[in-house]
């Protein structure tokens, strides 16, 4: 099948490069340990990469257009491409793509990451091109709908008549792991694979609770005491941690979305955080929920079309 457009997933950790064919037909995908923190910084460094990802399927097809979403378009990666501000759609990503002009080969076209003005700027960088990869493959939600992004950085994105429009920011994926490997909640907690789902629950309950009114960090320590005082195993701790503290996230997300219980949400991401999540959502009310996969190959796409790279159904190139 004729390639048509490489589109690479290029963050902090990892590199993900697709081949696609016509219409975003998934050819073949490669995932490599060589993310931008993995790097020199350099020019050379990044192209050694590329070319470690995909350079075989560049010499095959040295006209097909590359394109990458994630941190290898901010400060820290090849080239920043700048932030677009919200509202938008993948339009305005498409035609803010900055260049990476390479010596040989086809230029890379960085996706810009979105920026939020306020008193309190919110920002995000590869998100973006999930949530409207998202749009694209469920085109029916086209009225508002709520998208969680479960991570390290949790982003709940407000999605209304196909546009970006608004979005928050949670750290609490670091700020769980930090707790346990860098402050006294540790020192008591026994980490193992297997989910104590009980725990987890007491801690959602505790969230939602008139305890919880006082915010995470009037219950953090919560997560030691009952252990002191045999409430709660060691064992039991790291999961109670997680409850407590996504169920302090849901309950701000609820005030700050204006979420009623009836409101469409569906989240993007690793499978076993988003089951927590939809466990935690259920619990916390809301009814309408969906679990969508990885959408940021969709998303690529979509934006390579908006930015002219690629034919919206034809597949045939066009450059910017």
């Amino acid at each position: 099948m004729k390639t048509e457009l490489i589109a690479l997933d290029w963050g902090t950790s990892s590199l993900r490069a697709y081949r696609l064919g016509a219409a975003a037909q998934l050819i073949e995908e490669r995932s490599l340990a060589l993310g931008i923190m993995q790097l020199d910084g350099s020019d050379a460094g990044f192209e050694r990469a590329l070319q470690q990802a995909c350079g075989d399927w560049q010499e095959a097809d040295p006209h097909v257009p590359l394109i990458a979403c994630g941190m290898v378009g901010s400060v820290q990666g090849w080239r920043e491409a700048a932030y677009v501000e919200a509202p938008l759609t993948a339009a305005d990503l498409g035609a803010a793509l900055r260049p990476v002009e390479r010596t040989d080969g086809m230029p890379l076209w960085l996706v810009p990451g979105v920026i939020q003005r306020g008193a309190l700027p919110n920002v995000m960088r590869g998100e973006e091109t999930q949530v409207f990869g998202l749009l694209e493959e469920h085109s029916q939600d086209q009225g508002s709908l709520l998208i969680g992004l479960p991570g390290s950085h949790s982003k709940w994105v407000t999605v209304e008549q196909g546009q970006l429009s608004r979005f928050h920011t949670f750290m609490t994926g670091e700020v769980y792991s930090a707790l346990l490997a860098h402050t006294i909640l540790g020192r008591t907690a026994v980490m193992r694979d297997a989910f104590d789902a009980q725990a987890f629950e007491r801690g959602l309950r505790v969230a939602q609770s008139s305890d919880g009114l006082g915010g995470p960090l009037s219950t953090i320590f919560s997560s030691r005491t009952l252990v002191l005082t045999g409430a709660l195993s060691g064992e039991a701790q790291p999961d109670y941690l997680s409850g407590l503290l996504i169920g302090h996230e849901l309950m701000a997300m609820r005030t700050l979305c204006h979420a009623s219980a009836d409101q469409p949400i569906v989240l993007i991401g690793n499978g076993a955080l988003c089951s927590r999540y939809l466990w935690a959502l259920e619990h916390c009310g809301f009814e309408s929920l969906r679990f969508a996969p990885q959408a940021t190959v969709t998303g690529l796409w979509k934006i390579a079309v908006g930015a002219g790279l690629v034919g919206a159904s034809s597949g045939s190139s066009a450059h910017v």
